[in-house]
């Protein structure tokens, strides 16, 4: 699986909660740290994806991706362990420890891997 797969919609998940949660509570700090953190993801992502229609890797969106996720999961597990609210903390930094994980796993494997032209034939 390439990392923009899941980078896009985790960076759309990310601008609809700070949406949300600024519409819901008028929290200006979930708006400005949703659609911060949800836009960088998204440029990453988007950075990625047309690296990889031209057959390579972009290591700057992934180094990004990581740094984003790793940030995402401290800051929201501090504040889970501060509130014990499992929404949106929790989740948050739950989503973000995995994709910290993930990207970490593309990273030690190489990136974006593509298809041989022998398999693209079959």
């Amino acid at each position: 699986m390439h990392d923009f797969c899941f980078t896009i919609p985790y960076g759309l998940v990310l601008v609809a909660g700070g949406i949300i949660g600024f519409a819901k509570r008028g929290s200006t700090a979930s708006l400005a740290g949703g659609l911060g953190t949800g836009f960088l993801l998204l440029i990453a992502g988007y950075v990625s994806l047309k690296a990889f229609e031209k057959r390579k890797n972009s290591y700057f969106a992934l180094i990004l991706e990581t740094v984003c996720a790793f940030v995402l999961t401290w800051v929201m597990g501090q504040r889970y362990m501060e509130t014990s609210k499992i929404m949106p903390a929790g989740i948050v930094a739950a989503i973000s420890a995995v994709m910290a994980g993930f990207y970490l796993y593309k990273i030690v494997t190489g990136g974006n891997h593509f298809p041989s032209a022998a398999a693209k034939a079959k």
